[in-house]
């Protein structure tokens, strides 16, 4: 693996958020664009290696390029909310504008985070410029398995959440159960591709990204599984945060949705849920090959996947000028110095380190 080159410019609890660092291309009056990866998996997957990474087509693109790591949830996280999780989102897309100085930002979620998106940008219209929702169910009369697998008749959603966190062994348990031969033909094809050039670094990274879950925040995923799965508020109208209710049609922002053929997460028709909502005149609806994962990361996304999604955002983001700083003096430079040696930086309380 060899991730891309990024920076730690913001924490907000557990979460981060990341900017990745552009080789040869200028670092200013890019479009800005932020990646938001399922609150269940680790964000990686959208950069997992070298020919398969969402965000070093971002980057290559010209792309400002920032992605919000949700991070690791402790015992005390049990207590995060919906609305919690989504006021994350909120903050992260704040902090990019600040950083890329860009007023118009591109927001691209992945899985549960295309869930998270629409929603934020339901309640928020004005905070982004365009959208994309990357295999994220919406419509959850047709989730599939898993919507049969969290029926109410047979699924506490109340017992489980009342534990604590969901542990990773819990929900991976649940995975498994959707495809109960998957785990003897990942082996099968191990050993048919072996030698094949490239497959063992790819298997390694797929597999390794695939057996590195999070756990789930347990009012969060009472929420998310009781509102969505089980009673499918959102696609009606009558999904609420807070105090407001999340209404799809005030979408009407550039918005294109992306569906996996063979995705037994995010079935087709529970991501065209958010097309067929959204008040948007600019809306797109796209089916690519593959499944839930393999479609990201596949050898034809590189050619045909990434290449979508970058136009998309290049075509519809407004770049605005930056102006060029002036060239300080000495003098005004020791000043600068000695005023930050008085009284260090901590404005809203960001971060900022390198990483990878």
């Amino acid at each position: 693996m060899k991730p891309t080159a990024r920076d730690i410019i913001h924490t907000d609890g557990s979460a981060q958020l990341f900017r990745f660092r552009p080789e040869g291309v200028p670092d200013d009056n890019r479009p800005a664009v932020l990646l938001i990866p399922s609150l269940i998996n680790r964000w990686y997957v959208l950069d997992l290696r070298e020919g398969a990474s969402l965000v070093s087509a971002c980057v290559d693109a010209g792309l400002d390029t920032y992605c919000l790591d949700w991070g690791q949830p402790e015992d005390e996280d049990r207590y995060l909310t919906w609305e919690d999780v989504l006021g994350r989102l909120g903050r992260a897309l704040r902090k990019v504008k600040r950083f890329s100085g860009q007023s118009e930002v591109g927001a691209l979620g992945y899985c549960m985070g295309g869930t998270l998106t629409s929603i934020y940008a339901a309640l928020y219209p004005e905070a982004m410029a365009a959208m994309i929702n990357l295999a994220g169910p919406v419509d959850f009369e047709h989730a599939g398995t898993l919507g049969v697998m969290t029926d109410p008749r047979w699924f506490d959603v109340e017992a489980i959440a009342d534990a604590g966190n969901v542990s990773p062994d819990q929900m991976q348990s649940g995975f498994v159960a959707l495809r109960p031969t998957g785990q003897v033909s990942k082996w099968v094809t191990l050993a048919d591709r072996v030698f094949k050039p490239g497959f063992l670094d790819s298997f390694r990274a797929l597999d390794t990204w695939a057996n590195d879950n999070v756990s789930f925040p347990a009012a969060a995923y009472k929420t998310y599984i009781e509102d969505l799965y089980q009673k499918n508020l959102l696609v009606q109208g009558k999904h609420y945060v807070g105090a407001r209710r999340v209404d799809l049609s005030e979408i009407e922002i550039p918005v294109m949705t992306i569906a996996a053929s063979r995705d037994h997460i995010c079935p087709e028709e529970a991501a065209r849920g958010l097309h067929d909502a959204v008040g948007s005149k600019d809306k797109e609806m796209v089916v690519v090959p593959g499944g839930h994962v393999g479609a990201v990361v596949g050898s034809r996304a590189q050619r045909e996947l990434y290449p979508k999604i970058t136009k998309f955002f290049a075509d519809r983001l407004q770049v605005e000028e930056k102006p060029k700083a002036k060239k300080k003096s000495k003098s005004s430079k020791k000043a600068k110095k000695a005023k930050a040696n008085e009284s260090p930086d901590a404005e809203d309380g960001a971060q900022t380190s390198p990483s990878a």
